[in-house]
């Protein structure tokens, strides 16, 4: 994956963190997964300047202490931490929480699905989606600083 950012997920339940792992491994991403079991331990980690900011963050929504979009909310308020894509990946169909997620700027969201093949591909769609998009923010920086040397 581009630049070796790390991966942020946050997720509460033991077996879908092990799924979670076990996809990213299965799919050969190398980048480092951060996992924290709730919001609050995610706003610790991204705000603690000795940690390096992730290049993705999966989201849970239903987590203890601070859920998921309170997290969201906490994180698209910062200047900085709102630029990190978030993908929601949850066992909720409600229209309610996709309507939510979106209107605070998730970049996707992903209904767990109970089968790992398909859920497998789901994660390889997310994972192809983020390097693709890294690639192109990589590629515009590139062009800004050479346009600040002409």
């Amino acid at each position: 994956m581009p630049r070796a950012k790390p991966i942020l997920l946050l997720e509460d339940d033991i077996v879908d963190a092990s799924t979670i792992t076990q996809t990213v491994e299965d799919l050969k991403v190398k980048n480092e997964l951060i996992h924290r079991t709730d919001g609050e331990l995610g706003l610790e980690y991204l705000k603690d300047p000795s940690h390096k900011k992730p290049g993705l963050i999966l989201l849970d929504l239903n987590m203890p202490k601070v859920n998921g979009i309170e997290f969201l909310r906490a994180i698209k308020s910062d200047r900085e931490l709102r630029k990190i894509p978030v993908v929601v990946l949850t066992v909720s169909k409600y229209e309610k929480d996709k309507f939510d997620t979106f209107g605070l700027g998730v970049a996707g969201y992903v209904v767990k699905p109970v089968d790992y093949d398909t859920f497998l591909e789901s994660m390889n769609t997310v994972i192809q989606y983020w390097m693709w998009n890294d690639l192109v923010d990589q590629e515009r920086q590139e062009r800004k600083v050479e346009n600040a040397k002409l």
